[in-house]
């Protein structure tokens, strides 16, 4: 058998960062990304799907992480809370793009096919 030469580990993948790679993070920081200024609690909610206290803890996460700002205060009498990317975070989520953009191309040439055709793996669907 031959020895592979562990140094160099081209699938290896270490820009797919864990904190961003979760599925409810890697959509809450997409629905950032597209708007700038930020979103409140609720429209996250609603465009990830996510109750409030998988919400609050994902958003936990990525702040600890230094990828979103949480901002607390009030509209009115009451309380409002708006998430938005910080500039590392956007930074951060552009790198992970990038290796994942990799990763597809790894794919489509492992399977023979056009990496510059967009969900062309061969893979069969229903």
């Amino acid at each position: 058998m031959p020895k592979i030469d562990i140094t160099s580990a081209p699938f290896a993948y270490e820009g797919l960062d864990r904190v961003i790679h979760e599925k409810a993070r890697l959509g809450l920081l997409t629905s950032l990304m597209a708007h700038p200024k930020g979103l409140a609690f609720a429209d996250l909610k609603q465009l990830c799907g996510l109750t409030d206290g998988n919400l609050s803890r994902h958003l936990q996460v990525l702040q600890e992480a230094g990828l979103v700002d949480v901002i607390k205060g009030y509209e009115g009498n009451r309380p409002h809370t708006t998430c938005r990317l910080t500039k590392t975070g956007r930074r951060r989520f552009l790198d992970y793009l990038a290796v994942l953009e990799q990763l597809v191309r790894d794919a489509a040439k492992a399977a023979g096919k056009d990496a510059g055709a967009p969900g062309r793996l061969g893979v069969q669907t229903a």
